[in-house]
């Protein structure tokens, strides 16, 4: 065998290709959650089943394993680009073709589904799609494990190297120091004030905008969408984010705006250099989900730029009852059992999270049946919560996450907000005025540190290597608890 640059030439040709093809993909799915119209959901199923058909057979191309065989990296950039699609091309080798499209075709109708069912409260509608949905989850899972367990397996696609273990590891020490804090800020005498009015549609959504631009988001490259459930799409020059719009409830926009507004930076902050290849995406839905947690809240929720808010808000919406910027940081922050995830505080937060993780392992490891699961469901939020549940789009029906099949997503969020926590302690040190801007709604010190510290980097290292290479240390939960107790003792006078 001759080893040969030339190899690796015609390979990176071949996957700028595909890379390619996986964005027109991610575009017919954006068009489908925002603009598609509902009597297409039948014809949009076919059309991402054959996208997935030619995405799965360039993925397993034959010619795939004699260029990586030959092929010889340049440097780092190269070495990395191989390690990509050599592991995407052995974990797609195990999926047969017939089952890739079958998941792609199932999960866009269920999408549709389920946002009807949503919209109804109508659970035994979604029921029989899920089904379908998690038993081709289930056959995937099994292909990718080689009879080790499935629901690592699927894990895997969203955080390399995490598994269920190292995560209900990070559980079990998470949460009795945050039910121990929920505890004494619920109980706690002073209570920070609610926010009540009315918030009109379009002055949420101008307001959107402003946000989505103070953290840098660039709309000569993205835009800005209503959804069912909030979501960002794409990367390179194109990364599109989405909100949604309540009334009575505009933290609920302002802060998916922003959340969404973090994972389309990361995405539009990679090198140029490395679109359309492995590298330039983000390197996994962790450090993802890092991006968009610091953004939304150590920065969005912090009392500097909450202040700064504040202020906007009067302006735009004349007085609705909060004039004091203490009491607005409170209303942003306040601490109450609410049943949305999306909208949980950060004290609440990744408590939803633990709930999913243990559900949706039971759902593919067969322990737990789809019929079951309301149920199921119901008493894990009561007895997490203290709350009973009263409606299904308050419960199983709020996330769009099962419905597209994202099983083992779910826990990335919670690694992303541990990731945060690192990353926000060696941003304080690198930029200490970090308040002093975020207080004149400005976030471009921030948003360049995290850019040039993580954000550039792509694919390039493996995810916990990007994050330990900006904080200067391994990644921990530590940070992410520290931080929460002393902003939530703070705010509760405790």
């Amino acid at each position: 065998m001759m080893l040969s640059n030339a190899a690796y030439d015609e390979l990176m040709a071949f996957q700028r290709e595909t890379e390619a093809l996986a964005q027109v993909a991610g575009r017919l799915g954006w068009d489908q959650e925002t603009m598609m119209p509902a009597g297409a959901a039948e014809q949009r199923s076919e059309e991402m089943a054959a996208m997935e058909g030619v995405l799965h057979a360039r993925r397993t191309d034959p010619r795939l394993a004699d260029w990586l065989e030959r092929a010889v990296p340049g440097d780092e950039v190269g070495a990395a680009n191989l390690r990509h699609i050599r592991r995407s091309h052995a974990r797609m080798t195990k999926v047969p073709a017939r089952l890739a499209q079958e998941l792609a075709r199932v999960t866009s109708r269920a999408q549709g589904i389920w946002a009807d069912a949503r919209a109804r409260d109508d659970v035994a509608s979604f029921l029989p799609v899920l089904a379908e949905v998690i038993r081709l989850r289930q056959e995937e899972g099994a292909c990718l494990a080689q009879g080790g367990d499935p629901y690592d397996a699927l894990i895997d696609d969203y955080e390399p190297g995490a598994s269920s273990a190292s995560i209900g590891a990070m559980f079990g020490r998470m949460r009795p120091r945050l039910v121990s804090l929920r505890e004494r800020v619920l109980g706690a005498t002073y209570q920070p004030p609610r926010l009540s009015g009315h918030f009109g549609e379009a002055a949420q959504l101008r307001f959107a905008r402003d946000l989505a631009t103070a953290f840098g988001y660039d709309f000569t490259r993205g835009r800005l969408d209503l959804a069912v459930h909030p979501f960002s799409s794409g990367s390179g020059d194109d990364a599109r984010i989405t909100t949604r719009v309540v009334e009575s409830e505009p933290f609920n926009c302002f802060y998916s705006t922003i959340h969404e507004v973090g994972h389309a930076c990361y995405e539009l902050g990679i090198d140029p250099d490395y679109r359309l290849t492995p590298l330039g995406n983000g390197v996994s839905m962790g450090v993802h989900e890092s991006q968009s947690r610091i953004y939304e809240n150590q920065m969005g929720r912090s009392r500097a730029f909450t202040g700064w808010m504040l202020g906007q808000m009067v302006e735009r919406f004349g007085d609705f009852g909060i004039a004091d910027p203490d009491a607005f940081y409170g209303a942003v922050n306040r601490v109450q059992p609410g049943f949305i995830r999306t909208e949980a505080d950060e004290v609440h937060y990744n408590l939803h999270v633990m709930m999913r993780f243990d559900l949706e392992q039971a759902l593919i490891r067969g322990d737990l049946a789809v019929t079951d699961l309301e149920a199921a469901w119901n008493d894990r939020f009561l007895a997490d919560f203290g709350v009973k549940v009263t409606q299904p789009s308050l419960g199983m029906l709020q996330d769009v996450h099962w419905s597209c099949g994202l099983f083992g997503y779910f826990p990335t969020y919670s690694l992303g907000n541990v990731y945060a926590g690192c990353l926000m302690l060696a941003l304080r040190r690198a930029v200490p005025d970090i308040d002093a801007h975020l207080a004149r709604g400005d976030a471009t010190p921030a948003t360049a540190w995290l850019r040039e510290n993580l954000q550039r980097h792509g694919g390039l290292y493996e995810p916990k290597d990007v994050v330990a290479r900006a904080c200067g240390a391994e990644p921990d939960e530590g940070p992410l608890l520290d931080y929460l107790e002393a902003k939530f003792g703070e705010i509760y006078r405790l």
